[in-house]
């Protein structure tokens, strides 16, 4: 039984540190592709700071989505709501508005992630913005 525990307790703590790389890893290189854009948060000191999300595009409106463990930007986000969101070469300035209840089920179902993306990033809640243009 001894043995089974530790079996157990090796994987989990193998799968913690693999999750821990992976997103360390998207952290630090945040990867830009199509359908990316880059938010740019406020802290309560006044310091910006760009974070690249992916973009959610569901009846006619913008979101973006809190997928991962480290969120320091979301919290940003919700407590000073004035974003700016650069796409491409273009920037414009939003209002951004947590999204609850119906609204937030509605996107999740358009936009499910991979089973394997969850995996790697070790089933983190999921929170989604609406981006509401100023």
């Amino acid at each position: 039984m001894k043995r089974v525990i530790k079996i157990v307790l090796i994987l989990f703590v193998v799968y913690v540190g693999v999750v821990a790389t992976f997103e360390s890893l998207l952290g630090y290189f945040q990867p830009k592709g199509d359908g990316m854009i880059v938010i740019t948060t406020t802290n309560s000191e006044g310091v910006r700071k760009d974070r690249v999300v992916s973009r959610i595009d569901s009846a006619d409106q913008l979101y973006v989505a809190a997928n991962h463990w480290p969120r320091a930007w979301y919290r940003q986000t919700l407590a000073l709501p004035n974003v700016s969101v650069t796409a491409g070469n273009a920037t414009a300035e939003y209002l951004a508005v947590p999204v609850e209840g119906a609204e937030h089920d509605r996107v999740n179902a358009d936009h499910p992630l991979p089973l394997s993306f969850r995996i790697l990033t070790g089933f983190p809640p999921r929170y989604f913005i609406r981006l509401d243009p100023k």
